[in-house]
């Protein structure tokens, strides 16, 4: 199999841990129910991707971090070039990526017993690199998702991140976000469905009661 991800390696946990736990489809609000669990460094590992990408015995972990401003959502459409060519054209309210070694702390790759730390340096590292933040802003994480109705969901395992932010100033960095800004979430949610990636059409539902910060 020839390595077209240059021998990336991405923190994945067992197929088999989620049935354990209690496998689902769609979205969960049961949060608690399994993030300590698959963050567990026991739990999981680091994995060559070109592997994992088509191993359904492996969920692949992923951050999917919404920004929320009133009644709209920051959304933006993937281009040629993007990371899961398999999503290339697809309109997306999320962002987001692998876990990768990189994000683990030296000092603490030695020991402890969680790989949340790297998770969420991992969260901050995607939001960096993949958009610019003008004002302040808070991940929060507001659900889960497990899509196992097409060949992407089935090896992806998605914590859906929101974060509310006082103005629109969300602008992308990445070029292979194009057509990007912010839109309706109820334009989105229900005319524009169609055209939204499935893991979007899933998670913009998490925002129906997502409350909002006071």
């Amino acid at each position: 199999m020839q390595d077209r991800y240059s021998g990336e390696q991405i923190l994945v946990f067992s197929r088999t841990l989620l049935e354990d736990l209690g496998a689902f489809q769609g979205t969960s609000k049961e949060v608690s129910v399994y993030i300590d669990t698959i963050l567990s460094k026991q739990n999981n590992h680091f994995h060559p991707r070109a592997a994992a990408e088509h191993d359904e015995s492996l969920q692949q972990i992923i951050p999917y971090v919404l920004f929320r401003h009133e009644d709209r959502v920051f959304s933006y459409v993937r281009g040629t070039g993007a990371g899961e060519a398999r999503l290339v054209g697809n309109r997306s309210i999320g962002v987001g990526g692998h876990i990768n070694p990189c994000d683990e702390d030296p000092a603490g790759a030695r020991g402890g017993s969680s790989n949340k730390e790297t998770y969420l340096r991992a969260v901050r590292r995607e939001i960096e690199e993949e958009v610019e933040v003008s004002g302040p802003f808070e991940p929060r994480v507001i659900g889960l998702i497990n899509d196992d109705s097409n060949p992407v969901g089935r090896v992806h395992f998605g914590i859906v991140h929101l974060c509310d932010l006082t103005g629109p100033d969300v602008k992308r960095r990445e070029s292979q976000l194009t057509q990007s800004g912010f839109f309706d979430i109820e334009d989105l949610r229900v005319r524009r469905r169609s055209e939204l990636e499935s893991w979007s059409a899933l998670a913009i539902d998490l925002l129906e009661d997502a409350p909002r910060p006071t």
